[in-house]
């Protein structure tokens, strides 16, 4: 059964770039034919997709964040990573991975538990 877990800094000030990892286990990243996106809940908001990359390796960004976002993998680990560049306060939220069938359905399938970041001014 597959199982996705979230690994981030925590904190992180203004103007850096967030790095999270999500390690998958229970099946790889390569087998067709899942998707593997980032999504985020700020405090007080709904929940914002942010990008995902598919079995294949493509890759497809929100147009929100497509101008500071980066998903890439390494299928050796069976990890994927977010990287958000120029970071405010507003980015604060809690980060998740998640698997879904279709790239447009990524609110569906399975999630990891989530992780706090935290962006200070």
């Amino acid at each position: 059964q597959v199982q996705l877990q979230e690994l981030g800094p925590g904190l992180v000030k203004s103007s850096q770039t967030l790095s999270l990892t999500c390690t998958v286990s229970g099946y790889s990243l390569a087998v067709n034919y899942y998707y593997w996106s980032w999504v985020r809940l700020p405090p007080g908001k709904g929940l914002e997709w942010i990008g995902y990359i598919s079995y294949s390796g493509s890759t497809s960004y929100s147009p929100s964040f497509n101008s500071r976002t980066s998903i890439s993998r390494d299928t050796s680990k069976n990890q994927f990573t977010l990287q958000l560049s120029s970071v405010t306060p507003e980015d604060t939220a809690v980060y998740y991975c998640a698997r879904s069938t279709r790239g447009s359905s990524w609110y569906e399938g399975s999630w990891g538990q989530g992780t706090q970041v935290t962006v200070s001014s």
